[in-house]
This record gives structure tokens, sequence and C-alpha cells, in this order.
């Protein structure tokens, strides 16, 4: 699995992603719409997206929070988050150190990024930020690896005796379900509601390019030496052309979901 993440490789990975910043920002698909009308209240004025990478959840705040402030520590993938979401505040800033003052903000959001976190450290300092009943929303967003097109691809490849780059779906098709590491957990003692969850669903055209594209972004391709990474892609580019008649720009409808939790803090 090309973007798993062993504990030894933890650092690495999670400070990888700002090498390929502006392929982050083209290729990586954002949530839905629909993601941030869940994850934080209507009248939130003013809103924090903490681990914000290039701003695929900063840009669905545009127009819907008066007041967005973007943290991210990488000052590469900081560059490309100003220049792609200029109505954001972009700031240095982790989850374990959030640069906006005590009870200031009405909601914290983090896309994506929660499971490289200290989980200890960053409710704290959201606990710090947010207004009494102030908002925490959580998502992990991405495409629905059991959808049944790629179903249909596995199936295919493992029935062709042919074909020596089985173990390659691995890379661009990962079975795993969502497991500890995609859960809201919080500190026994911290001062929030206990959190709710809900999965959402959406369709989104994918090019085979795109595809590619995506998977170079995982972390597991990215920390890879440029060989292996070019390899990798190549082949997985091959066995969209061999087994799914997919190249180009030529793009399939797929599902994509959505793994949401919200909490809300409590006044006391």
């Amino acid at each position: 699995m090309v973007n798993g993440d062993a504990s030894g490789e933890r650092p690495d990975r999670a400070s990888s992603f700002g090498a390929i910043a502006d392929d982050y920002d083209r290729w990586r698909p954002g949530p839905s719409p629909s993601v941030v009308e869940w994850l934080i209240p209507a009248a939130a004025r003013r809103v924090v997206d903490i681990g914000a990478g290039t701003g695929a959840l900063s840009r669905l705040l545009v127009g819907r929070a008066h007041d967005i402030v973007a943290g991210e520590p990488d000052a590469r993938m900081r560059q490309v988050l100003a220049r792609s979401v200029p109505e954001a505040t972009v700031l240095e800033g982790q989850g374990e150190r959030i640069p906006v003052d005590d009870a200031s903000v009405d909601a914290v959001v983090v896309s994506s990024a929660w499971h490289w976190m200290d989980v200890d450290a960053t409710v704290a300092e959201v606990a710090r930020v947010l207004r009494p009943h102030g908002v925490l929303g959580v998502v992990w967003a991405g495409v629905d690896w059991r959808a049944d097109w790629f179903t249909a691809l596995r199936q295919t490849v493992r029935q062709d005796r042919t074909s020596e780059r089985v173990g390659l779906l691995g890379s661009l098709i990962d079975e795993e379900v969502p497991g500890e590491s995609h859960t809201l957990r919080l500190p026994a003692a911290a001062p929030f509601e206990p959190p709710e969850q809900v999965w959402l669903s959406w369709d989104q055209p994918m090019s085979a390019n795109q595809l590619v594209g995506m998977l170079g972004t995982f972390s597991g391709v990215i920390v890879l030496s440029e060989q292996q990474r070019r390899q990798i892609m190549d082949e997985t580019r091959q066995l969209l052309r061999r087994y799914a008649g997919l190249e180009g720009d030529a793009a399939v409808t797929l599902p994509f979901r959505a793994n949401c939790w919200r909490t809300v803090r409590r006044s006391a």
C-alpha cells in the first residue's frame, strides 16, 4: 500500500509533500462543498484551516466564512496556498501550534492531515483558540477505492496469468478500510462534546492522467527515488491502458467519499 504509514516513516512522509507542492495542488482532488456544509455551522465567521496544504479545503471556505486563516508548516506548500487562495490569511502553523489568539475563532478544520499530528497537543491547541461552542471539523476525503470500476479492474488483472505487475494495484488501488488513524479520538479530559461522524459521497470524472498524477502525490511514492517513482507511474499508465482502456485525458466517472468528524467545544 503506497499511502500507508509505518511509524518510523511518519516524520519523513509528513514533510514530503512540500517537495511536490505544485503537483499536489494540480493533481489532488479536493473535497466536495457538502463536506464544508456539514463540518462547520453557517454562522461561523472566522475559520482556521490547519495543515492547509495547498488550499483544497481553504478555497471551499471562500464566500462562506468572513475571515479565513490557513495554517501550514511547510514553506513550499504555503507559497502555493497563498497563490491559490488569495482570500485567506496564510500563516506558518500546525496543529500543535495554531497562530491565532485564545478564543478567537468559530471553527477549526483539518483535511487529510489529522493523522500527522500529535493528538493531545493539537486538541489542547484547538480548545485554546475556539470560542465556546466553536466546532472542530476533521475530514479524510478521496476516491472510493471500493467502487465497481476498481473492483472490475482488480479482478481483470488478477485473472491475467501473464501479468507480472499485479502488485502494482497496491500502489493505485488502496483496498484498506480506514482504521484508527482516520478516527477522531479525543483525550478523556478534553473540553469537547462526543464527536459526530458521517460519510458523504459524490461523483467526479477522473482521467488516466489525473489518476497517475494523484498517485504521484501519495507520500509513499514521494519518498521513493526518482527512478522508482517514474517506474511506478509509467507502469500504472500501462495498467490503465491495458486493462481499462483508459489513457491520456480519457475519463471515467468515479465515486468519491469523505469520512467526516465534528465536535463542539464545551463552554467550560
